[in-house]
Parts: C-alpha cells; structure tokens; sequence
C-alpha cells in the first residue's frame, strides 16, 4: 500500500502562499479550452478524461479499498425510517438512518466514516472503474432537499471522487415540471432519501450525470409526473426509492407513468419483508430487492444473504395480486408479476455511507431497499444505454450467468417457497441476484458487453499536417479495444491497440471517417464523423515565435493559471531565468492548469516546444498515480505522469501544422491524488511558425 505524506511535504511555505497570478490558460486563439482535470462535465463530445482518471483511481487505489465495517448480517440495529408510512394512493420512502453511529460533520470528522465506500461497492460487484461518460441518471423523490448539491460535494470529495455540480453540468436539481427554481416544499425526512440516492449513484457510476426530480408531494400522482419529466429530460436511467402497498386501481397507473421503452427504471422491493408494494410490482420496471453484503474468504472476497432483521424489517418480495406478468418473467408458481428482479445490499448492519446535513447532521451510515435502487440503476448506466424499445428488466434474465447468485436467507413466512426464501436460481427476495460485473444490465449475446465510442466531432488538416487525433471509447466491462477506421485522409492511420490517429495529410479533400472500437468479445462500437484536408489557402507564412511571455520571467503576462503555478520558488530550478510554471508537487489531491490562446495563421507549418521536468515521490515503476496532460482545445497532444520521472529537463516537440488557420487554447493540466507527491515542471515554452 503506497503511504500517504503530508501535502506540505514538498512544496516550500513560500510556494503554498505564492501570489496569485489571473487564472492561466495556455491558449493558442481559438483553442477551446480543455476542461478542468477532475470537474465533471455534462456530455460533451470530447469526455473530460482527467475526470474519468480520477474516479477510476478513486475506485481502485489500496488506500480505498479499507472496509470500515459496522455490523454482521442480520444484526438488529436501531434504525429511524426517515418517512412515514404511506397513506392510500401515496408512496414512502424506504430509506433507514442508524442511530446508534453518531451522525458528524465533515468539519469534524476526524477518519473515514463509517460505512460502505464506492470503492467497497466497486470490489462486491466487480464493477469496471470507468464508463457512464455522458450519460444521465435520475433520482425521482418528493419534496426539496435545500443541502443536496453541497452536501453530494462533500460525498464526492471524501471518497476521492470528481465534482459534481450544476455549475460544470453534473449535477441538476428540478421540480416535476422541470423548473430549477420553483422547487417542492422542503422536508428533512425525504431529503434523507434524497442524499442516499444521490450518493449511491455517484459511487456506482460517478462518471455518470444526475437530474434530482422533486416532486411536489408523495402522491401517486405527483411522484408519476416526476417519473414522466425525469424521461423528458433525457435520462435512460431512473431510480426510484420508495412505494407501498398494492391497490387494484395502480395498474392503469402503469401506462401513465412506467411504460417508457428504452429507459432502465429501478424500484426499490421495500423494507417490510414478504409482501408485493407498488410501483416495484409494474410490469415495466426493475424491481430490486435488497442483501446483507459482507466480506468473506472466497475467492470472490464478499459474501451476500437475504436482508432480514426480524418480522417486520427486511426486503421486500412476492407474488403481485394485480400486475400481469411480463413475458420475460417465466417463474411458475407466480401467475402474476413477480418481485423482485435483482438485489444489491440494503441490511443497515452493513449499510453504506452517506452525508446528509438537512435530513441529519452530517455522516450517517443508511440502509434499506432506498440504497439498492440507486446502485441498480447506476450499474445499469455502466452498462451502456438500453435498447431503444427494450424493457431493460428483461436484461438480467437473459444473463443470469453474470449474476452473484444469493442462495441463503428468507424475508419471511410464504406458501410458495421461492416467493420468501432464497434458493438457487431465481428466488422472490433477490431475484437473480446481485451484480458481477455489468453484462447482465445489457441487451448483449453471451456477454452483454457494451462499446462506446466518442464522436471527436468535425476535424480539418491543412496538405502537408501533421496529426494527431486521439480516440476514446470504453468498454461496458472493463475489457480491453482493438481499433480501425474507413475513409481516413491519405497519409493518415489509427493505431490500432491505442486509437491513436496519426500522419501527415497528403491530398486535399472531404472524407468521411468511421471509426470502430470491438472488445475480445465481438462487441463494438462507432463513430463517425467528417474530415476536411485543405490546401492551407495558398498564403506565405511569416517565421514568428507566436507565444507571449514563452519563458514566464514576466510573471503571469500572457498566461491564465492556477495559483501559484508561475513561480520563482527555490524547490525546484527553473530551465532558464528564474521563473518556470510548477503544476502540482503537494503530495494531496489537487489540480493545476496553465493555459495561453494563440491564433496560427493559416498556410504555416507550426510546432509547440517547451522544456519539462517530471520529479515524484512516487515508488511505483507500472502504475500513473498522477497525471500532466497536454492539449489544443479539444485535441490530446501528450500525456506525462509519475512514470516518467527523471532527472533535469527534456525538450518535447508536438507538430501543430494541422492547426494552421485556427485559433486554439494551448493547456497544461496537472492532476495529482491524495498520496506523495509529483511535480510537473514547464518552462521556456515556444509556438513557432515558419
């Protein structure tokens, strides 16, 4: 395990208090500026891998593995229902706050709190540390939660994980008509619910978007339009976290609110043991029932039993006495619809973490049926989007061999044995089971895997550039891609293990490039888009050095960055003058930039040179704890980590000429995690034409 040192361990006093120089850019005009490593971003043509880099170390790094456990399954622990039982043509919510763990502050949190982390979750389901970039989940609940964009921050900022918030598009919070002003009634009980749906989808899927729909009250009604708006508003993946008993009148409500083809939506199986609720018994959505999830000395390191405390308290199951059956539920002892469909963990003796500082005063470990929902729905969302006219509860059925089986425990007392008992195979309490990996949430063959590739948007070449287009794809499962491409320019081709396209451009002309990325299972993916090769316009090109203040002993003239970034600090030396730009080198989780916009006159030939040095703490020689990045607007020129560490400066050279024409952004950004530090040293930069 690599040992965490204390963020001053290297940068000097004098480097943490450097005057701020503006906000540097490192732009060529024209260049769109790169987003900000670890911000997360809305769907975007270009995803913003700093953001997915530092989620999947989030997720994978030792020091995050740590299980900070708070009892065994099946342990009567005293628990408060954050809402009361639901009334006729109502709903409540399922979620359960511990009380005999002291709720705390982050201000006054003095180690990890107590509970299951996003790390913990990723290693009991086997969950790929990457995927959901671009994709929307939706919580649906009732009434305001006024804390629960500030209090996802604090979530996401304890558990390494990127920000997400309405200002980078991450994060949005609406009515159930849609307004983001308007909002419900506030109430502490539902914004408890609130948090820990929110926080379970960002530790499955923390790549992934999150609209919070608030409805005005917990009517059946009202929950449905917010089921309706959530659809509206794009997302493919909705969670919902609350229900209750059936009433014959609830199936015509089915085809008001739940009929939605193409959308996964989850619904939690209930807390009150054997006994069907409404909406998980619809026909059309994903009824999730809840497990006691602890660790174990198999292989797979977990082990999962049925969620039951006592009588009264455990997850939810049975036969519905109204729904019809979907043809995809093939049970026999069940004439009707069947609950549930899958599980993930629910027992509060193994609850997960969540903060909550309106429904409660900060860290509170929660449970219930409300926290395997919202986890459903996020490994749905790591799957890739559904088929457009597919019930996406039908997947698991077709995949069963890609589920944990849970064969032990029951919620109750029941006629039939499977309704309340688990069992091999399908059972009423966990349905299939419990996720391994993402392959059964796809419409897939045997593997169910899912290629995305990321449209790079419309390119242009001048005859005779250099390029070097970076494509990026990801894989439902993790799995590794192969890469090839139709309708390249001549001159150009594509790497095919990296994605990597590369080349000089030979002859002027509209092309139109598909690129497709196919994992070790057949699966695959494409993108496809148009790339213009000009002539450069015919023009002479003047020979200029186009950068301002190139070796920064102007200070911050020129250049946008981050604090303290362009320096004269003695901890490290500068490649010429006295000035350099210093990214990073805190040993602590931290981002810096640097950026400058340069506008390269068309017909030139360009190329960006600058001096680096890489110094780290870091002992690992195979895996990049933190990472430089190297960009022109959207386009990915290097990429630098701890791995390349060495002695003294080295010159680096990237061939701009395809830029010619264009004004771009020229960025360096810096991302470094929570342990030792390292240092990415710039100076003596140039953009010279000729």
């Amino acid at each position: 395990m690599r040992e965490s040192r204390p963020s001053s361990r290297r940068r000097s006093p004098r480097r943490l208090l450097a005057v701020a120089f503006p906000a540097l850019a490192l732009t060529v005009t024209g260049f769109v500026a790169a987003p900000t490593a670890g911000a997360a971003q809305p769907a975007a043509a270009h995803p913003d891998t700093g953001r997915t880099a530092q989620n999947a170390h989030a997720l994978t790094a030792p020091e995050r593995q740590v299980l900070h456990s708070t009892g065994t399954a099946g342990q009567k622990v005293p628990t408060t229902r954050l809402c009361a039982d639901a009334r006729p043509g109502e709903a409540s919510c399922f979620a359960q706050r511990r009380t005999d763990i002291q709720q705390r502050l982050a201000s006054a949190l003095a180690a990890a709190p107590s509970g299951l982390s996003p790390a913990n979750l990723h290693s009991a389901y086997n969950l790929p540390s990457s995927g959901g970039s671009g994709l929307t989940v939706a919580v649906v609940d009732a009434y305001n939660d006024p804390n629960a964009e500030s209090d996802l921050a604090t979530y996401r900022s304890q558990f390494g994980l990127s920000a997400c918030t309405k200002a980078n598009g991450c994060f949005k919070q609406v009515s159930q008509t849609g307004s983001t002003t308007s909002l419900p009634t506030n109430d502490s009980g539902w914004a408890g619910e609130e948090a820990l749906d929110i926080d379970m989808v960002s530790a499955v899927c923390p790549n992934c978007n999150i609209i919070l729909v608030e409805a005005n009250s917990p009517t059946d009604a009202d929950l449905g339009t917010a089921e309706n708006e959530a659809v509206a508003l794009g997302a493919k993946f909705v969670s919902n976290s609350w229900g209750g008993d059936e009433e014959s009148s609830q199936t015509s409500l089915d085809s008001q609110y739940f009929k939605h083809p193409g959308v996964a939506i989850t619904v939690s199986s209930g807390d009150s043991g054997y006994g069907a609720e409404y909406p998980a018994t619809s026909q059309y959505v994903t009824a999730v029932g809840g497990t006691a999830l602890t660790t174990a000395s198999n292989s797979r390191g977990w082990n999962e039993t049925v969620w039951n405390t006592n009588s009264t308290e455990g997850t939810g199951s049975g036969c519905s006495a109204y729904d019809p059956k979907p043809s995809w539920q093939t049970d026999t002892g069940c004439a009707k619809r069947m609950e549930a469909d899958v599980s993930a963990v629910a027992d509060p003796a193994t609850g997960v973490a969540v903060y909550d500082t309106y429904g409660g005063s900060g860290w509170a470990v929660y449970g219930g049926t409300s926290a395997s929902a919202p986890i459903i729905a996020g490994v749905y969302a790591l799957a890739g989007t559904p088929g457009a006219s597919d019930y996406p509860a039908k997947y698991p059925y077709g995949h069963t061999a890609n589920l944990n089986d849970v064969t032990s425990g029951s919620n109750g007392s029941c006629s039939t044995a499977y309704f309340c008992r688990a069992a091999a195979g399908y059972d009423g309490p966990t349905g299939w089971g419990t996720p391994s990996g993402t392959a059964a949430f796809t419409a897939g063959g045997s593997t169910g895997n899912t290629v995305t590739v990321t449209d790079p948007g419309s390119q242009s070449t001048t005859v005779g550039g250099s390029v070097s287009l970076q494509i990026h794809a990801t894989d439902s499962a993790g799995a590794a891609l192969t890469y090839t491409a139709t309708g390249l320019p001549s001159g150009l081709s594509v790497n095919g293990s990296t994605g990597l396209i590369t080349g000089t451009a030979s002859t002027a002309g509209t092309y139109q490039v598909t690129v497709t990325a196919k994992d070790s299972t057949g699966a695959t993916g494409s993108a496809s888009f148009t790339w213009t090769v000009g002539t450069g316009g015919g023009g002479t090109c003047t020979a200029a050095q186009l950068l301002g203040n190139p070796g920064f002993e102007s200070g911050g003239s020129s250049w946008t960055a981050s604090s303290g970034v362009i320096t004269t600090d003695s901890g490290e030396a500068a490649h010429g003058g006295s000035y350099k730009a210093w990214l990073d080198g805190y040993g602590a989780t931290h981002t810096d930039t640097l950026s400058q916009t340069v506008t390269i006159p068309a017909g030139c030939k360009a190329a960006l040179t600058y001096y680096l040095h890489v110094d780290t703490a870091e002992t690992s020689r195979t895996t990049a704890y933190d990472k430089l990045t190297v960009t022109a607007g959207s386009k990915t020129l290097a990429t630098y980590s701890n791995l390349d560490a060495a002695t003294g400066y080295t010159q680096k050279t990237v061939d701009l000429s395809s830029l010619a024409g264009s004004s771009v952004t020229l960025k360096f950004s810096g991302v470094e995690d929570a342990s030792l530090q390292t240092s990415f040293v710039v100076d003596d930069a140039a953009l010279t034409t000729g």
